[in-house]
Formats: structure tokens, sequence, C-alpha cells
């Protein structure tokens, strides 16, 4: 598998052209559907034609469902992207579809009924193609295999896309869908986002709902969201998920419609806890951002990392933890059939390290939950804190394989990952935005953290951001 990956030409490949989805965001398309320019039946068949044109270069989709899609096209919808064509990532249940959590340990069977997440993404009206790809079990930050093809990033087939939303982030950059499902439990929505030249948010854990494996555990890590290719598609799609569910514990949202007239106190920080320093290009990328900001009227200043040392290890020791209860539990939760001697590298390695730190889990547990008022405490002097959204730019697929030994891999990925873990722990609201190109011309991004609640103040920076620095865009690059 690594020689087919190094051999093969580092082109970009896209999908836009002129049809019903032209180069249009999800907002465009659902106005061009209500305004009936086009059909539904119209941007769902485009939508399949530009994924077939691109899956064979792309490898994004875990699960095709274009017939019940049409189907689907042909009936009445509601919803803010009524009639959006979209896929959803393949670890949460869509009722037809099976779910394999990027896995060959097991064989899904289709699922019976959407999951609790799934019925509020559904009610913004988007027609799901199919179910995106994702790394196994979500662990990894790129979206590879061990016996099979990884998912490319269509700005250049030779490198990652980031994970685990990697199948999701590639076919809303390639233009397949204007808009994918994504979730985020170490940064599995911003990092592809990252990687792919995206806006994606990760809201404050209880923004949304969750899925209900995930409010069993003794953290809750993951925050269900989407990416985009638009500031106002993310605004939208929040403002959506909230007339579906608000949390009355946190403040509204509501819909964000463009930047705000009010300047901020921005901290930057720009190593993470981890023993890698950040790369040169990407520690310029952030001083680029952070003048910026200064020259718009912001206030910036360095702060320190908002959290303590320990983090690194305590947050690798759940991570340990959620591969040892899901291999113990996989025959019960996925299915008889579940082999946890099939899983990859990385699963295994993991419960490993878990099994090796078993007795820390209490003092684990206890620094973790800690993490909640040591972020918080940070907004007490700044609005939002500035950040790369990755310690180091995109590596090439065949880096972070499974395929090499759990030791290699797991430093590779620590050093890789070192900021968006922090948002997970904390519950925090954190945005990644394609601000820069690195010298290879791939997406280089930024990352903004805001305080619990605060996703408005994210957005609004972000709208400001968009509109004074729009990012490239994929089919004009050259």
């Amino acid at each position: 598998m690594t020689d087919s990956i190094d051999s093969r030409d580092e082109t970009l490949v896209h999908a836009f052209r002129d049809d019903a989805l032209g180069d249009l965001d999800a907002t465009g398309v659902a106005q061009r559907i209500a305004d009936g320019d086009v059909s539904i039946r119209e941007v769902t068949e485009a939508a399949i034609a530009r994924a077939e044109s691109v899956e064979s270069a792309l490898n994004g989709l875990a699960c095709a469902d274009f017939d019940r899609a049409l189907t689907k096209a042909d009936r009445p919808h509601q919803g803010i992207f009524a009639g959006v064509p979209t896929v959803v990532k393949d670890n949460v249940d869509v009722a037809g579809m099976p779910t394999q959590h990027g896995s060959v340990a097991f064989t899904a069977k289709p699922a019976r009924a959407d999951g609790d997440f799934v019925k509020q993404y559904l009610s913004t009206g988007v027609i799901p193609l199919g179910k995106s790809r994702l790394p196994e079990f979500g662990f990894s930050p790129s979206t590879e295999f061990m016996d099979a093809e990884p998912v490319h990033n269509p700005w250049n087939l030779a490198y990652s896309p980031g994970a685990s939303s990697g199948g999701s982030a590639a076919l809303v950059a390639a233009g397949v869908v204007p808009i994918a499902h994504a979730n985020d439990g170490g940064g599995s929505i911003r990092i592809p986002a990252a990687a792919c030249g995206l806006v994606g948010l990760k809201p404050t854990r209880g923004r949304t709902v969750s899925e209900a494996i995930d409010t069993s555990m003794p953290i809750r890590l993951v925050g269900q969201g989407a990416v985009t290719r638009s500031v106002r598609d993310t605004a939208r799609w929040m403002a959506a998920a909230e007339r579906y569910y608000r949390n009355p514990a946190l403040p509204p949202t509501r819909l964000v419609e463009g930047p705000s007239s009010t300047r901020l106190k921005i901290g930057v920080v720009v190593d993470s806890v981890t023993a890698t320093p950040t790369d040169d290009e990407t520690r310029k990328s952030v001083h680029a951002t952070a003048d910026l900001l200064a020259q718009l009227g912001h206030h910036v200043e360095e702060c320190p990392m908002p959290i303590r040392p320990s983090f690194e290890e305590d947050f690798a020791i759940y991570w340990g933890f959620l591969s040892f209860a899901l291999s113990n539990g996989g025959k019960r939760t996925l299915g008889p059939d579940f082999d946890r001697e099939a899983t990859d590298n990385l699963t295994r390695g993991l419960a490993a390290l878990y099994r090796k730190n078993i007795a820390k889990t209490p003092r684990m547990l206890y620094r973790l939950h800690r993490t909640y008022r040591e972020y918080a405490k940070i907004f007490q002097k700044y609005d939002v804190v500035l950040s790369p959204t990755l310690a180091q730019t995109l590596p090439k697929l065949g880096y972070l394989s499974p395929n090499q030994s759990f030791e290699e891999l797991f430093e590779k990925i620590i050093a890789f990952t070192g900021f968006t873990p922090l948002n997970n722990a904390a519950g925090g609201p954190a945005i990644s935005l394609p601000m820069h190109e690195t010298s290879q011309g791939l997406p280089l991004a930024s990352h903004f953290s805001a305080d619990h609640g605060d996703e408005r103040t994210l957005l609004e920076l972000a709208f400001e951001l968009e509109q004074a620095t729009p990012w490239k865009r994929i089919q004009d690059a050259r």
C-alpha cells in the first residue's frame, strides 16, 4: 500500500463543473432550490455524478446510497438546507445503511433507525448520498488503513486529508457536496477542515445532540457538527441545529450573519504542551494571522498555554481507555463477530497503553475533569485564543499509516495534534479556518477557541477574517 501511495501523482482533483450545484455553498444551493431555478432531483443527480467522477481518486465514500437519495429527492423537504446533498460520517447510524466505523473487525448490518444526532442533522433538510470514510473508530488523525486504500486529499492526492472526518472533508473540498457531517473527539472536525481548506467548528459540549454511546462515557469528548466551505454555511447550520434542540444550560447562538463591531482581546499560543515545538511554517502562519487581527483593530498578545503539562499523558491514557472499552465490549456493542485481533495497530496499541496505565485512571479522570475550570479561567482575561490547528504542516500519506509500530505512530500523532484535544477535554468551542497555504500549496489553518457557550464570538470573528482575506478555492488552484 505504501508503494502505491508514494507513486501516486501529486495532482489536484475536484468535481466542480457547470451543473445544478455550480460552485455554490450549501446556502447558495438551498436558495437556488427555493427560487425554483433547479429541482432537488437535479441537484441530487449532479452530486451523484460528481461523486462518481472523483471517487476513484479520493476514496471518500464508505457506503454509497444513491438510489435512496434519488427517492428522497422526489419528496418535499423542509429545513434551512432543504434538498442540499450531503454525506454522513460512518460512525453514526443512518437508517438503512451499515455503520462500519472504518473497521474490518466486524460486519455491520444496516441500521434500523437514525441515531439521535442524525435526526438533528437531517432536520436541516439535507439529503445523504451515503456514508463517508473515517480511520478505524476515529482514533487516527489521518484517514488511512492497514489493508485498504486511504482517503486522499483533493488538493494533492499524495497527502492526507486529515481525520477522523477525512472522507467528509475530502468530499466537501472536492465539490461533491457543499456540507457534510463531521464529529470531533480530539480534533476530528478541525483537523480534516485544516487539511482540506474548510471551515470546521467544534461546538461547546452539549450544544448539539449527543449520540447515546457518548453520553455513557466518563468524559464526553465528542462534539457533533459539520464541515463546510463558507462561514455562512457553518453559521446557518448551527442556527438550524439550534432550532431542533437548544441546550437551556448554554446561551443561545442564534443566526450569526456577519462580523461584529466589537474589538476583542485575543491571546496567542504558538507551542503546545507536547515536547515537539510547532514547525517554522506553521509558526509563521499563526503570527501572520495575529498581525492581521491587530490590523483589524483587535488587541493581540501572547498568552501562556492554558493547561498543565500533565494533560498530554492524561489525554493519551483516556484515549487508550476508549480503545480498551471498545475492544473488550465490541461483541456486545458492534456485533457477535467482532474480533479485536483484527483491529489495526493503533487500536490495539491504545488498548495496551491503557492496560499499562490502568492504575492511573482515577487521577487521570480527576485532572481531565479539572480542565473545564482551567480552560474557563483563560477566558476571564481573553475573548478568544489563537493557535495553530496542527503543530506541523500536512504530511504525505504513509507518514501516519497504521502499518507502522504503535510506538512510532503514536509519537508522530502526539506531535502532530498538540492543540486540538484540549477543547474536547474542557468542552469549549473552537473553529479552524483556512487562513494560509503551505509552500506546497496546501491549506494551512489557524485555530480559534472561545469560552464555553460562545460560538457566536467565533462565528463573528470568522466572518470578519473570511471577508478580510477570502480563502483560496480549490477550483482556482493551479
